[in-house]
Protein backbone atom coordinates (compact mmCIF):
# COMPACT_ATOMS: atom_id res chain seq x y z
CA UNK A 1 0.00 0.00 0.00
CA UNK A 2 2.92 2.36 0.59
CA UNK A 3 4.76 1.75 -2.66
CA UNK A 4 5.20 4.67 -5.01
CA UNK A 5 3.78 3.71 -8.40
CA UNK A 6 6.62 5.37 -10.31
CA UNK A 7 9.81 4.73 -8.38
CA UNK A 8 8.83 2.07 -5.84
CA UNK A 9 10.88 1.46 -2.71
CA UNK A 10 14.12 -0.43 -2.18
CA UNK A 11 13.68 -3.69 -0.32
CA UNK A 12 15.79 -2.50 2.64
CA UNK A 13 13.48 0.52 3.05
CA UNK A 14 10.43 -1.72 3.06
CA UNK A 15 12.08 -3.87 5.73
CA UNK A 16 12.79 -0.77 7.83
CA UNK A 17 9.18 0.45 7.52
CA UNK A 18 7.87 -2.99 8.51
CA UNK A 19 10.46 -3.25 11.31
CA UNK A 20 11.59 -6.66 10.10
CA UNK A 21 14.62 -8.34 8.58
CA UNK A 22 15.34 -8.01 4.86
CA UNK A 23 14.97 -11.77 4.45
CA UNK A 24 11.35 -11.56 5.61
CA UNK A 25 10.64 -8.93 2.95
CA UNK A 26 12.03 -11.22 0.26
CA UNK A 27 9.37 -13.84 1.00
CA UNK A 28 6.61 -11.23 1.08
CA UNK A 29 7.75 -9.73 -2.22
CA UNK A 30 8.07 -13.19 -3.80
CA UNK A 31 4.40 -13.89 -2.99
CA UNK A 32 3.24 -10.46 -4.19
CA UNK A 33 5.20 -10.89 -7.41
CA UNK A 34 3.75 -14.37 -7.97
CA UNK A 35 0.28 -12.78 -7.80
CA UNK A 36 1.26 -10.10 -10.31
CA UNK A 37 0.99 -7.27 -7.78
CA UNK A 38 4.61 -6.04 -7.80
CA UNK A 39 7.72 -6.24 -9.89
CA UNK A 40 11.40 -5.95 -8.98
CA UNK A 41 13.44 -3.24 -10.67
CA UNK A 42 17.21 -2.90 -10.33
CA UNK A 43 18.51 0.46 -9.14
CA UNK A 44 20.21 2.53 -11.84
CA UNK A 45 23.01 3.44 -9.40
CA UNK A 46 23.58 0.06 -7.78
CA UNK A 47 22.34 -3.05 -9.58
CA UNK A 48 22.42 -4.99 -6.28
CA UNK A 49 19.63 -2.82 -4.89
CA UNK A 50 16.15 -3.92 -5.97
CA UNK A 51 13.23 -1.52 -6.00
CA UNK A 52 9.77 -2.97 -5.55
CA UNK A 53 7.24 -1.29 -7.81
CA UNK A 54 3.52 -2.05 -7.92
CA UNK A 55 2.07 -3.28 -11.19
CA UNK A 56 -1.15 -1.71 -12.47
CA UNK A 57 -3.04 -4.56 -10.78
CA UNK A 58 -1.06 -3.95 -7.59
CA UNK A 59 -1.96 -0.26 -7.68
CA UNK A 60 -5.65 -1.15 -8.06
CA UNK A 61 -5.48 -3.56 -5.14
CA UNK A 62 -3.69 -0.92 -3.04
CA UNK A 63 -6.38 1.65 -3.84
CA UNK A 64 -9.11 -0.82 -2.90
CA UNK A 65 -7.34 -1.65 0.37
CA UNK A 66 -6.96 2.04 1.30
CA UNK A 67 -10.64 2.63 0.53
CA UNK A 68 -11.71 -0.35 2.64
CA UNK A 69 -9.48 0.62 5.55
CA UNK A 70 -10.89 4.16 5.55
CA UNK A 71 -14.39 2.80 6.29
CA UNK A 72 -15.26 2.09 9.90
CA UNK A 73 -16.35 -1.44 10.81
CA UNK A 74 -20.10 -2.08 10.60
CA UNK A 75 -20.42 -2.20 14.38
CA UNK A 76 -18.97 1.29 14.69
CA UNK A 77 -21.19 2.64 11.92
CA UNK A 78 -24.26 1.50 13.85
CA UNK A 79 -23.33 3.76 16.77
CA UNK A 80 -24.58 7.33 16.88
CA UNK A 81 -22.03 10.12 16.52
CA UNK A 82 -22.30 10.73 20.26
CA UNK A 83 -21.67 7.04 20.99
CA UNK A 84 -18.72 6.98 18.61
CA UNK A 85 -17.16 9.94 20.44
CA UNK A 86 -17.79 8.28 23.79
CA UNK A 87 -16.15 5.08 22.56
CA UNK A 88 -13.16 7.07 21.25
CA UNK A 89 -12.75 8.78 24.61
CA UNK A 90 -13.06 5.53 26.57
CA UNK A 91 -10.50 3.79 24.38
CA UNK A 92 -8.11 6.73 24.72
CA UNK A 93 -8.52 6.57 28.49
CA UNK A 94 -7.98 2.81 28.55
CA UNK A 95 -4.80 3.27 26.50
CA UNK A 96 -3.57 5.85 29.00
CA UNK A 97 -3.95 8.82 26.69
CA UNK A 98 -5.92 11.97 27.07
CA UNK A 99 -9.17 12.21 25.21
CA UNK A 100 -8.88 14.18 21.95
CA UNK A 101 -12.05 16.11 22.87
Amino acid sequence: MHLDEESGLPMHEIAARLACDNSNVTGIVDRLQARGLVTRRASERDRRVKYIVPTSLGAEVGDAMRERMARPPAGIERLSVSEQRQLRDLLARAAGRRSPA
